[in-house]
């Protein structure tokens, strides 16, 4: 080799090293070399191929000396570095792509020109990168050459789908879908592959792979540093084949099977990746659009669903017009679609049905807010599992069955979260709309009977077969008798309307407890129990903003999703020079904007964000409120303070309102949000952040809040455990005290905080780490009775002292460990 071709060689790596391949001047330089007669180029593979066999280089460097060998060499025979080339193909398709200056693909069309046959994995890798925001057209052209395998390997949907031969066509065409919608042109090729196929065979075809998608990859991609979870997201091409199949389900007659897939699609198509976000918002978008064109009571049932559900904005604006749509359409408000389009789910009265199948009989009954399935043998006693003659002869029919409990258990959650928001959208019902829709709804019913409500301002609730109000006297025929008190009883268009404690005497409200434990009703949230929030004096003095939940840390990614379910409006907060808003809540109903101002923590990447930036914790401040119109509050995400921006000048409705302007019950539920927020995601009730977290700058803060003073929700537990604790089998171990549950175990008395949950055992009170769902976690406690479900805390404290009661039994290491030190 010259000393002349061996400069030339540096040179040339020199450059690409220091711009890129797509440099103009580097690729003019390549066009001129690739120009040379062989016997020229030649010995500048060589040259390359000799500094790479040296390996002083760094790998990006050697990929790069691959790289221009093949690109030098192309067209020449017997390149050098064979080996090492389908080596490095092999990393390569274990990438998730591969970055456009780099020039993968060179690599890619020399094994390719060689007759060597490349690996789906690499070809995968390939059209990934041609699908990328970055991408050039060449290598958009290049990935075009591959059609098979028609898709991307790596997927279990995917695969399943390339192994059914009729497919084949419909998944070509399916992939073809690359814009927000369909075009005339594409539906007229859908429709007509539907019906060579026929209808029902598409379907049967298409839904089990739906139900594939979103599960673990078949094989992991290799994840390099700062790059987001790539083995959670979709396959970026296969993706425009899943919105082409969920196109074709649209052409389809409407299907309660189809509905179910294409409502857990979206679902599964918004769950979030690290670093990515939701994981695919155009197929959940193409699969709300699909319901959007359906027909029926299911597919209605499905869009009001999803409208309590979905958080994501995009996707939610959709559901939201779908709604609206439909709304406009019947004359109704959108309110009366979500009552109306709740399904009965097969329930022949309030939450029970009966299905025979052969001589055996399952009984589908709601208890609290999930169905259960009975089974009876043909003699009708009852059996713990399904009977095999069902198994054998009803395959079908079982399937369908299991497929409607778990519909009703989604469906009943989100009817809880929409009742739950019942108290502050000013509803009220004529007392017949009201029966129908809620208390005699097969489905509904079994939240409704559980919730206390107004009749013409009498408040009622249901037990043992009737509407009874506190006295417990039974309103059994409101159109026509009196109850009870002698009182003449509402006629069908008497008022009804959610009952809440604000306003009502401590008495009633003790009263409507009692009741409700007499009568052993679990109600689906806490209504009876539910915090009030008043005005304090500090609050007066503040006059137009509240401090009480200013001063915490929450974990920003927990806080935003619990924004998100509760109605709120919230942007994730980045370590970069952006400003954003606060929390907001708006509430049309009551002309008010509520906002929670908040800002970032910290600013070391790495350690206060994630790799991407985004910050981990969150540092809260003032509630207030404003007109709904007002102009909004903006801040930098690096802090300093908000500040609002007035449009053209306009200044109407700029000022917070004073406090004691805001209506009680509108402070009081916004109070209960924050009060929420703040309990849930702050790092105090971390058991695992005893340390104080990085370089413990928040241990003063996880100690006041782990072990200090109670708020309002905490307050309600203490409430609700010295009533509860005497019926416990370990009573004669508990009881509580101040912010305390105490446990006298056999090797240490134990203090259980009522807030956070955290754990100071004997002696001085040392701290006791359980993490709940993880190592060493307790079994779920059996308390018996609650007055009503959905706090976590309180099922994680009854846990840990039916487990600290009888500590000597604990063999968990991770508990056992910390039990013995002294």
């Amino acid at each position: 080799m010259t000393q002349n071709v061996k400069v030339m060689a540096d040179r040339l790596v020199r450059r690409v090293v220091d711009c890129s391949f797509h440099h103009p001047a580097v690729k003019q330089r390549l066009g001129e070399i690739q120009q040379l007669p062989p016997e020229e180029r030649l010995p500048l593979v060589e040259a390359f191929a000799e500094r790479h066999r040296q390996g002083s280089d760094t790998d990006p460097v050697r990929l790069k000396l691959l790289t221009l060998t093949a690109l030098v060499g192309r067209g020449l025979g017997g390149l050098p570095l064979a080996a090492e080339r389908a080596a490095q193909l092999d990393v390569l398709g274990r990438a998730h792509s591969f970055w456009y200056g780099d020039r993968c693909e060179t690599l890619v069309e020399a094994e390719a020109a060689a007759g060597r046959a490349l690996s789906p994995a690499v070809i995968a890798t390939v059209r990934r990168t041609a699908v990328g925001a970055y991408a050039d057209q060449e290598i958009v052209r290049f990935a075009g050459r591959f059609t098979e395998p028609v898709l991307n390997v790596g997927e279990p949907w995917a695969e399943r789908a390339m192994e059914d031969e009729r497919l084949r066509e419909v998944l070509a065409h399916a992939l073809t879908a690359k814009a927000a919608k369909p075009s005339a042109a594409w539906e007229k090729r859908g429709r007509a592959l539907v019906e060579a196929l026929g209808a029902a065979t598409v379907r049967e075809a298409v839904l089990p792979l739906l139900a594939l998608v979103g599960r673990p990859r078949t094989f992991e991609l290799d994840r390099a540093e700062y790059e987001p979870d790539v083995n959670a997201a979709f396959d970026p091409y296969n993706a425009n084949a899943l919105r082409g199949l969920v196109w074709l389900l649209a052409l389809l007659p409407s299907h309660p099977d189809t509905v179910r897939a294409l409502g857990s699609l979206v679902e599964t198509s918004l769950r979030k990746a690290a670093g990515l976000g939701p994981r695919n918002p155009k197929v959940a978008n193409a699969a709300v659009g699909a319901l959007a064109r359906a027909d029926g009571e299911a597919t209605l049932a499905e869009l009001a669903r999803l409208g309590t559900r979905v958080t994501y904005k995009g996707t939610l604006k959709l559901v939201d017009a779908a709604l609206e749509a439909r709304a406009t359409v019947l004359g109704l408000s959108r309110e009366e679609i979500e009552e109306l389009a709740v399904p009965a789910y097969g329930l022949t009265e309030v939450g029970k049905a009966v299905h025979h199948l052969g001589e055996a009989t399952a009984e589908l009954a709601v208890r609290g807010n999930r169905a259960v399935l009975v089974w009876r043998n043909a003699a009708g006693k009852p059996v713990k599992t399904v009977p095999a003659a069902v198994r054998r002869d009803h395959p079908e029919e079982l399937k369908e069955l299991k497929g409607l409990v778990k519909d009703i258990d989604k469906s009943l959650s989100a009817q809880a979260e929409r009742l739950d928001r019942q108290f502050l959208a000013r509803r009220r019902w004529t007392y017949g709309q009201w029966r129908e829709r809620y208390l005699d709804h097969p489905l509904v019913g079994t939240l409704a009977r559980r919730l206390i409500w107004t009749v013409d301002g009498t408040p009622v609730c249901f037990a043992d077969g009737a509407l009874r109000t506190l006295a417990g006297a039974a309103l059994t025929d409101l159109t026509d008798l009196t109850d009870l008190t002698g009182r003449t009883a509402p006629a069908e268009g008497a008022a009804v309307e959610l009952w809440h404690p604000v306003g009502r005497e401590p008495a009633e409200v003790l009263a409507w407890r009692e009741w409700l434990e007499r009568y052993a009703v679990t109600q689906p949230f806490k209504q009876a129990h539910r915090e009030v929030y008043l005005l304090t004096d500090a609050e007066r003095r503040t006059r137009t903003y509240s401090n009480r939940f200013a001063a915490h840390v929450l974990r920003q990614h927990q806080f935003n999703s619990l924004t998100s379910a509760g109605g709120w409006h919230n942007r994730l907060r980045l370590c970069v020079d952006d400003s954003v808003p606060p929390a907001t809540r708006e509430l049309p109903q009551w002309g008010l904007r509520a906002e929670y101002w908040i800002e970032g923590e910290g600013h070391e990447y790495g350690i206060d964000t994630t790799e991407s930036g985004t910050y981990l914790r969150l540092r809260t401040d003032q509630v207030r409120f404003y007109p709904i119109d007002a102009p909004q509050n903006w801040a930098s995400t690096y802090g300093g303070g908000y500040e609002m921006w007035p449009v053209d000048g306009r200044r109407t409705g700029a000022d917070p309102l004073p406090l004691t302007e805001v209506p009680e019950l509108v402070l009081s539920e916004v109070m209960r949000d924050v009060d929420l927020f703040v309990g849930v995601a702050s790092v105090g009730n971390d058991p695992t952040w005893s340390d104080g977290g990085p370089q413990g700058r928040f241990r003063d803060y996880w100690t006041s809040y782990g072990f200090g003073e109670l708020g309002a929700s905490a307050e309600t537990r203490r409430a609700l455990l010295e009533r509860l604790v005497p019926r416990l089998a370990v009573a004669d171990r508990c009881t509580v005290e101040g912010r305390f549950l105490h446990v006298r175990g056999e090797l240490h008395t134990y203090k259980i905080h009522l807030g956070s949950g955290n754990i100071l055992m004997s002696p001085n009170d040392q701290y006791l780490c359980i993490v709940p769902g993880g190592a060493g976690a307790p079994a779920a406690a059996e308390p018996g009775y609650l007055p009503f479900e959905g706090d976590r805390t309180l099922a994680v404290i009854l846990s840990k002292a039916m487990l600290l009661a009888k500590d000597t039994e604990i063999t968990d290491p991770t508990i056992t460990s910390q039990l013995r030190r002294r």
